[in-house]
């Protein structure tokens, strides 16, 4: 039996669950009857893995934008995990709007959450790791505790859990 148990909390999306639910708005926007005719469109870049939504007006924009985020609900893909920037009007007097996916923690985020961590009062070690922290303890019970209670607070952003040991 180990003497210390461990889990690694991180912010990671399924890049192929993002590719699925772009390819269902894309075949809904193609057949809905109020994008017919229109600049209504949705696409992903992966290099710097960027969202990009259009529309002929606003409202339509808005409406491209609830059916990418209804479908990457529906494929379990966080929307937190998306940071939309304002809608930008284009030159032919139609609309864009932009958004960035984070993929792993930041620094800030990583050390929000390891004062979490602290705040709790349990006996646990947090340490960063690159893009994820790392906690340790010599209870399960703790680090289930740690868990639960990072799972409950809303730090802005979505993380999972991986690596339980």
């Amino acid at each position: 039996m180990a003497a210390e148990h461990s889990v690694d909390i991180v912010s990671k999306v399924n890049l192929q669950e993002v590719r699925n639910a772009i390819q269902q708005a894309h075949k809904e926007i193609a057949t809905r009857f109020d994008f017919r005719g229109s600049s209504a469109s949705v696409t992903f870049e992966e290099s710097p893995a960027v969202l990009k939504v259009t529309g002929d007006h606003q409202a339509q924009l808005r409406s491209v934008v609830e059916v990418v985020e209804g479908k990457l609900a529906k494929r379990g893909v966080p929307l937190k995990a998306f940071q939309w920037n304002p809608p930008e009007p284009l030159p032919g007097g139609s609309m864009k709007q932009q958004a960035t996916l984070q993929q792993g923690l930041s620094s800030e985020n990583a050390r929000a959450i390891t004062k979490a961590i602290k705040d709790l009062g349990i006996k646990v070690q947090a340490r960063i790791d690159g893009d994820s922290v790392r906690v340790a303890g010599k209870q399960i019970d703790a680090l289930q505790a740690v868990i639960q209670a990072l799972k409950q607070r809303d730090f802005g952003f979505p993380i999972q859990v991986e690596n339980y040991r």
